[in-house]
């Protein structure tokens, strides 16, 4: 049984989603604390960002030990109560596996700067050119050059993403034996799957000079090449053994190589997270953004849709904006967030809805460059800098486009700490908390909140929305309009992505309407979404 194909995933960031002991973190204890909560939205799992063993370089991406908690989160005993009482409420656990890179922190790193060392190429190390120059032209995910000198074994490592993130050397066959013993030790725990991290660049075929480009120079010698398909073939193998699930990120793919990654007769991955349709607001790399255009956003879709079998469904996760104002509009918050979340809940795919979605949590307010915590802001604006890019315009390029906009605290209540803390919380709460908030929204039958459960009980009832066929109806500036079928049952969505009013000839009985429609004439309002039959 395919239980990822009928369940609703929610993504927790741990840091910021419920702090239970007064130290501004979120942690493993708060998350219990809210399982009632996950329930009542009708999830069938829970993605957790890592709670490793991690300096927090990249706020747990950089894990030091695979097999430890981060302290800050709690203990493997908060870890293993967490699994028992999320599987009590019917709720899976997916732990995030980041085995591109580990920390400089971690053991093997700190073994393999000695050359003698059973872990002395567990990483890619090199010489700098005999003109001290590095080891070649490439350049990483954060905006910076991606080798780093180690004055204790006197050689360049690779780090495609921060310097505190040394990238595995897959040529050595014990790297993906001990990454075999990572998801064992987990998978025994009762763990139900992993969200792979950047999973489609961990074989680098060599460390030649790559084409220059404007960004990721050198990358055509590491996306989506055969070794990592190779790779996953063989962590398969594994997970097979205990009936656990995967999906990946995966940068850069076509329909495709996303079709190689995850096809049923693959043997690799489950599903991918395809950035396409995140894209469609940029030109080339995200800082630098564009119009959105709902058209190009529809179209981005409609193919996804039809190239692969089963999509993973998001709109928003731990590395991206919020949705509204993104693709939505905070002119029509309430209307425009539960259009978004008819969107995601009636495609054909898994849904992941990221913590804060589901009561239209937007962006942050800060207004300066001191209040951010991400790394990769942080890389970016001195880049920036360095190129003597006006300060004014730096900040708008951060404030629009930083991964801190999804990592501000979870808004709970309208009480001071957003209900998320006692303590000075690790990251601004955003002010609009007294407005925003889930004990508000708890008591608004006509909220976003309200509107993302009912529609969570429409898709667990419907078989339609949960197995049916994807059919595009109208792709048009502004409305977007599809039917899932099954067999003789059919169900139309038609969504009015605009402030401007529209008129649409889709006709049926209204099963649902963002605006409390009981009958549909095809006169559709701003932001209006309607499920016919």
């Amino acid at each position: 049984m395919e239980w990822w194909k009928d369940a609703i995933i929610y993504q927790i960031y741990p840091r910021s989603f419920q702090d239970s002991n007064g130290d501004g973190i979120g942690d493993i204890p708060g998350i219990i604390s809210r399982l009632d909560h996950l329930q009542q939205l009708g999830v069938g799992a829970i993605w957790l960002s890592p709670v490793y063993k991690s300096p927090n370089a990249d706020n747990g991406y950089d894990i030091s030990d695979y097999r430890e908690i981060n302290p800050e989160y709690g203990t493997m005993e908060d870890m293993e109560r967490l699994i028992a009482e999320a599987k009590r409420r019917d709720i899976r656990i997916i732990m995030d596996l980041v085995i591109n890179h580990t920390s400089t922190d971690h053991y093997w790193f700190r073994q393999s700067r000695d050359r003698t060392s059973p872990y002395a190429d567990y990483y890619y190390w090199q010489h700098g050119m005999a003109d001290g120059g590095l080891p070649n032209n490439w350049t990483g995910f954060f905006g910076e050059d991606c080798w780093e000198f180690d004055p204790e074994r006197c050689e360049y490592y690779l780090h495609l993403f921060a310097k505190s993130q040394a990238d595995l050397n897959y040529h050595n066959p014990a790297v993906l034996e001990e990454v075999k013993d990572i998801l064992r030790f987990w998978l025994r725990k009762g763990v139900a799957g992993f969200r792979c991290d950047v999973i489609n660049i961990l074989w680098k075929d060599s460390l030649e000079n790559g084409k220059k480009q404007l960004a990721l120079t050198g990358s055509e010698h590491y996306l989506s090449l055969e070794g990592t398909h190779e790779i996953l073939r063989q962590l398969r193998e594994v997970l097979d053994e205990y009936g656990a699930m995967t999906v990946g990120e995966t940068v850069f793919v076509t329909p495709q190589q996303a079709r190689d990654l995850c096809g049923r007769d693959r043997g690799e991955l489950n599903m991918v997270f395809s950035f396409e349709h995140m894209e469609c607001d940029q030109y080339f790399i995200k800082w630098f953004k564009r119009k959105f255009r709902p058209k190009v956003f529809f179209e981005c879709l409609v193919k996804w849709q039809k190239e692969l079998e089963w999509n993973a469904l998001y709109l928003e996760n731990h590395d991206q904006p919020r949705s509204i104002p993104r693709f939505g509009s905070e002119a029509y918050w309430k209307e425009s967030g539960k259009l978004l979340a008819t969107l995601l809940l009636t495609l054909r795919g898994t849904p992941f809805i990221y913590q804060g979605q589901e009561i239209g949590m937007v962006n942050f307010d800060f207004d300066r460059m001191r209040q951010i915590n991400d790394v990769e802001s942080k890389n970016v604006e001195r880049v920036l800098r360095r190129f003597h890019v006006p300060r004014r315009l730096r900040w708008k390029l951060i404030k629009r486009t930083s991964r801190d906009n999804a990592r501000t605290p979870f808004q709970w209540n309208e009480e001071k700490g957003a209900g998320f803390t006692d303590g000075r919380p690790w990251l601004g709460i955003n002010r609009n908390s007294e407005q925003i908030n889930l004990a508000r929204q708890e008591q608004d039958p006509d909220s976003i909140w309200q509107w993302y459960k009912d529609l969570s009980r429409l898709r667990r009832d419907s078989a339609v929305l949960r197995q049916g066929e994807f059919v595009p109806l109208e792709v048009g500036e502004q409305v977007f309009a599809y039917r899932r079928v099954l067999g003789e049952d059919a169900l139309t969505v038609v969504l009015n992505f605009s402030e401007k009013e529209a008129m649409v000839s889709h006709r049926g009985n209204v099963v649902r309407s963002n605006v409390g429609r009981e009958s549909f004439d095809g006169h559709m309002g701003a932001w209006e979404a309607v499920i016919l039959q």
